[in-house]
């Protein structure tokens, strides 16, 4: 998988053997920064520290580019109506520190095994499983979650793929095939689980 989000990618670095409760803590701590500090000089530090612990969990960066690819569109697009509203400083503020996060988040799920995040919030659920919360249930919405994005993304591109093949470009051409492959793995999801006895 080209795509980091939702797609863990195997090694040894430092992040790798981290727990992934500390580093949800640091993702926490580093969105909480983000949102508190203001200014172009803060921004660049965090853009930076989010560049190195990159550069630490050793990614390769030709996935990390990819997967950022639509991240920086949206960047863009809010640093344009930053720009219009408040003026340049606040619009590459805005475009940064949302780049820093979208890495924040990449690092986070490139790293962390979908089991062991799985493990993580189910202890963290656990105690409100007295008003009724089901920790086991959550966490499985929150796995199929995490692992439905890159999949979904995958058939986009199967789907695009063929549909180039055959001469056609046109974004129809793709798009209605597209929801149909979702939605048919949508219900083989739902029959598998419905078969291991997890309801409906």
């Amino acid at each position: 998988m080209s795509y980091l989000l939702g797609a863990y990618l195997p090694g040894d670095s430092l992040l790798h053997r981290a727990p992934a409760g500390a580093k949800l803590l640091g993702l926490l701590v580093f969105s909480t920064l983000l949102v508190v500090l203001h200014g172009l000089v803060a921004t660049g530090v965090l853009f930076g520290i989010a560049v190195v612990v990159t550069l630490i969990a050793r990614l390769p960066m030709r996935q990390v580019g990819r997967a950022a690819r639509g991240v920086l569109l949206i960047a863009l697009v809010l640093s344009a109506l930053q720009g219009y509203a408040h003026g340049w400083p606040r619009a590459v503020e805005a475009g940064v520190d949302l780049l820093s996060l979208a890495l924040g988040g990449l690092i986070l799920t490139a790293t962390t095994e979908v089991n062991a995040m799985l493990d993580l919030f189910t202890r963290l659920i656990t105690p409100l499983k007295p008003i009724g919360v089901d920790p086991d249930g959550v966490a499985l919405v929150i796995g199929l979650a995490i692992t439905s994005i890159p999949a979904s993304i995958a058939l986009l591109l199967e789907t695009r793929d063929a549909a180039r093949a055959r001469g056609i470009r046109h974004p129809r051409a793709y798009l209605s095939p597209f929801v149909i492959r979702v939605v048919a793995r949508a219900h083989e999801t739902g029959d598998a689980l419905k078969a291991r006895g997890l309801g409906d």
